[in-house]
């Protein structure tokens, strides 16, 4: 007759050995599941604001409100607000970048973007209040109809662009015009390099390089306006110049719009 103490010992010895190969490997499914948020969270940032001048707000995707400051990380799902006075400027993760004028509000509503994998590329935006100049990213360079800007009036679709957009809703009093009149409300753009494609439900247009364009509201056509009453958005040299080069975004000595 076998001993059964001997026989429980060696029971007890592989049921030992199972518990702790069960315990390592529920230690490392913990590591896996306290790691997967991190990733999650890293894959959502989409820039990072590089100068300020002013104080700027981010409302998250998630409800959250919070004040930034430069370095801070930008979301998908964010959206950004100006205050009085202030001035910001966001680079993107393909290159892109994005000048806030004060009083403005921005989100971004979808970003994608992969180095090496071109059908991940996608940007929607939307200027929901004020003013920004922007210059496209590889996004727009070589995914073009993935890049848009929507406003309450029309989009705005780039070919490899430069461009500044201001929205008015009765907020753009202090913008000099020829007339000494507000600008009209609605969206003004004006097109520095490249081309934007300003479209609605009444109709659409191009606005090539050097070309202004208004549109009084959504169910008005786009139109193309002379030069001599055009809408410049330009920002301070200390937001929109690359200390390095001297270049920028629409930089100007002007902290506000210019008529040209």
């Amino acid at each position: 007759m076998k001993n059964p103490r001997s026989v429980d010992g060696t029971a007890g010895h592989l049921t030992g050995q199972a518990n702790r190969a069960r315990q390592v490997a529920g230690y490392c499914l913990i590591c896996l599941l306290l790691l997967f948020p991190l990733s999650v969270w890293a894959e959502d940032t989409v820039g990072n604001v590089t100068h300020l001048s002013g104080v700027l707000f981010v409302s998250r995707a998630d409800g959250t409100k919070k004040m930034l400051s430069v370095k801070s990380e930008i979301l998908e799902g964010d959206t950004l607000k100006t205050e009085v006075d202030t001035y910001t400027r966001i680079k993107f993760t393909d290159g892109g970048e994005v000048v806030l004028r004060p009083e403005t509000i921005f989100k971004v509503d979808a970003y994608g973007y992969d180095t090496a994998q071109k059908k991940q590329d996608n940007f929607l935006m939307s200027l929901l209040k004020g003013g920004l100049r922007s210059v496209t990213g590889m996004i727009g360079r070589r995914n073009p109809e993935r890049f848009q800007m929507k406003t309450s009036t029309a989009t705005i679709g780039i070919r490899g662009t430069h461009f500044g957009a201001l929205l008015c809703n009765d907020d753009c009093a202090n913008i000099p015009t020829v007339s000494g009149q507000p600008p009209g409300n609605g969206l003004h753009t004006d097109t520095a390099q490249g081309t934007t494609v300003i479209s609605n439900a009444a109709g659409s247009i191009e606005v090539p390089a050097g070309a202004f364009s208004y549109t009084p509201s959504p169910t008005a056509p786009p139109m193309l306006v002379p030069p001599s009453q055009g809408i410049q958005v330009t920002m301070p040299t200390s937001i929109s110049s690359n200390k390095a080069t001297g270049s920028g975004v629409g930089s100007s000595d002007s902290n506000a719009c210019t008529v040209k």
